[in-house]
């Protein structure tokens, strides 16, 4: 998954990409790409599930999975899709930096252990000091590894960044001369199998803070709740399917594993270091809790200071983020909000 952030086609967004809704409108599209916490979108689009919750509210729903993770999201940035699965940074700096009003109405998910600080010869992230770390730059592993070196005194002044593409990553780290990597799973496990060879910081470390989101466009939202009901009926029909136990709960696995490129032992051991909401109320309090407007105000911070929330940012409160718990950030330029509302109806059996 090429979770990626930094976009110069969504810095040079402007704020009337989408033109208003048409009235009576009935057919809407999604996008996802592949990733463990995302895998849900194929399965339920395979299965007839989507279909299913789109005709019980008479619309048609597109569901097109993306190869390219950054592309999925210009695209819907754009317009060519009403939704699409991303991250919470990268909902913040892409769409929402371009003027795009965009709405988390899904919580899936959050990394917990899913991206980690590997280092060769050496068991303490103290270790990092003064080395060359290869991750893709601006991304949530950068992000990640800015918290890690917060938690030992350190800053990215200690060590030197090296901008390495996701696809070069597990070559790179073959090779005796990259001593640090940071990444997310699968190159993750990949590379820790790979000999002395250690995990010093992972994503378990800051719970929460790196979330996979259905992001679905505002103003077509708030126009069309049925497509909301019917995309949250879809995936927590989903989450039941994949948590129920015996045969239904194996036989979706094995559908997501195989579609991602992997064998059920292997999705099984990405689904242990992410922490999915299964159940709509747990997903619930999450968007609810104190500590998402605080997690978004580290994230604000982070993309102010690389850079990611547009050359017309003057602070990180540029941009306003809306969650049930409080605003982070301008009210008066309020481009990204947690909704937990349908999945809420989701967990009242109200959809």
């Amino acid at each position: 998954m090429k979770r990626l952030t930094a976009s110069l086609l969504a810095l040079a967004l402007g704020a009337g990409v989408l033109s208003s809704p048409a009235h009576a409108r009935s057919d809407f599209s999604i996008c996802w790409s592949i990733y463990v916490g995302w895998m849900p979108w194929g399965y339920a689009e395979e299965q007839g599930i989507v279909q299913k919750w789109a005709d019980k509210y008479d619309i048609n729903i597109d569901v097109v999975q993306i190869n390219d993770y950054i592309e999925s999201i210009n695209q819907y940035s754009l317009g060519q899709f009403d939704g699409c699965s991303m991250t919470n940074m990268d909902a913040l700096t892409i769409p929402a930096a371009g003027g795009v009003d965009s709405t988390a109405m899904i919580v899936g998910d959050f990394s917990n252990g899913n991206d980690g600080v590997l280092l060769k010869g050496e068991d303490e992230l103290e270790a990092i000091r003064g080395q060359e770390v290869n991750l893709v730059e601006l991304s949530v592993s950068h992000y990640l590894l800015a918290r890690g070196l917060e938690t030992v005194g350190m800053t990215e002044r200690d060590i030197t960044v090296v901008n390495t593409s996701d696809a070069d990553l597990v070559a790179a780290a073959s090779t005796p001369s990259v001593t640090a990597v940071t990444t997310w799973n699968p190159l993750l496990n990949e590379i820790l199998s790979m000999p002395d060879t250690n995990l010093v910081f992972d994503s378990s470390q800051i719970p929460g803070e790196i979330i996979d989101l259905l992001v679905v466009n505002t103003e077509t939202l708030e126009a069309y709740p049925e497509l909301g009901k019917a995309l949250a009926g879809a995936w927590y029909e989903t989450m039941t399917l994949m948590s129920s136990g015996g045969e239904e709960e194996a036989a979706a696995r094995t559908w997501m594993a195989e579609a991602s490129g992997t064998d059920l032992e292997g999705y099984e051991l990405q689904l242990g270091s992410t922490e999915m909401f299964y159940q709509a109320g747990e997903a619930v309090d999450f968007t609810l809790s104190k500590q998402l407007p605080e997690t978004m105000r580290k994230v604000a911070g982070f993309s102010f200071k690389h850079g990611l929330l547009g050359e017309g940012a003057p602070d990180a409160d540029f941009i306003g983020i809306k969650t049930p718990a409080g605003l982070v950030g301008s009210a008066n330029n309020v481009q990204l909000r947690f909704n937990p509302e349908f999945m809420q109806l989701a967990a009242d059996g109200k959809l």
